[in-house]
């Protein structure tokens, strides 16, 4: 029998096909997996109002990482610590202030489940709105009051290497930045040192199972220090090159079953 594991999904380009949708190979292989004693939960980048529907579909009773781990409660366990690590608000207001010379086609601030948006922007709303978040639009500075989980700065693709160079040179001691994938042209801004692998040890400390019994998913780069804190870190056949060359193993893609495959293999199911 094999000893109970965490096994940790990131969603987008991961656990997600292209379409959006959990493959059935793998919802049975999760299935099989959770009725053999394994552990199962979600590490994402979106906000919990974005991935409550795949966790509920998923049957889980598992804490979440959302916001890339600024973010860490448990849907289903009212007693559960909520780990809540957000931007200080006047940090917030000088990387707004610094950011005046380059171009920012919005700029987006999120509080846990409540969304601020400079501009009004549909195709953007129509990513971040999943869940039907509260949205106030309008100038940043003058209606944000509290300290915010991310950041979001929307700009031209031409603009995002230079910004976020202006983002280390004068802000690292302060936030992490992550560039998200195509087609978005996005800055994600979370406080300094929060990352999914943080999140992970959190959880995984409470649940008393140690990191070589971790097995997690990812494709992005900010997948990047989950991979390599958990004991075996698994790279989709998607996933970018960075992610690949640290990764303990690579799978199929997430149109391909790639997490079935790799469970089923490891975990004799």
């Amino acid at each position: 029998m094999v000893q109970p594991h965490l096994i940790v999904l990131d969603l987008d380009g991961t656990l997600l096909t292209d379409e959006k949708t959990i493959s059935l190979k793998t919802k049975h292989t999760i299935e099989k997996a959770k009725s053999q004693g394994h552990q199962v939960m979600i590490a994402t980048g979106r906000p919990f109002r974005a991935s409550k529907h795949i966790y509920k579909e998923l049957g889980f009773n598992t804490p979440i990482i959302n916001f890339n781990g600024a973010y860490i409660h448990h849907p289903l366990n009212k007693s559960y610590a909520i780990k809540h690590s957000p931007i200080e608000l006047n940090t917030v207001t000088e990387i707004v202030e610094s950011l005046q010379p380059f171009h920012l086609s919005n700029i987006i601030a999120e509080v846990i489940d409540d969304l601020y948006v400079e501009q009004h922007d549909q195709q953007l709303l129509s990513v971040l709105g999943l869940g039907n978040p509260k949205v106030t639009t309008g100038k940043i500075r003058d209606h944000l009051t509290e300290n915010p989980t991310s950041m979001l700065l929307h700009t031209a693709e031409n603009e995002v290497a230079a910004i976020r160079k202006h983002l280390q040179d004068t802000k690292a001691e302060l936030i992490d930045h992550r560039r998200w994938g195509d087609p978005y042209h996005v800055i994600e801004i979370v406080r300094t040192g929060i990352h999914k692998a943080i999140g992970l040890d959190h959880v995984a400390r409470a649940m008393q199972i140690p990191r070589q019994r971790i097995i997690a998913f990812g494709d992005e780069d900010n997948d990047l220090e989950m991979i390599e804190y958990a004991g075996v870190g698994v790279a989709m056949g998607n996933a970018i090159g960075d992610l690949k060359n640290i990764a303990d193993e690579i799978t199929a893609s997430n149109n391909a079953d790639g997490i079935a495959n790799i469970l089923i293999e490891r975990l004799h199911l």
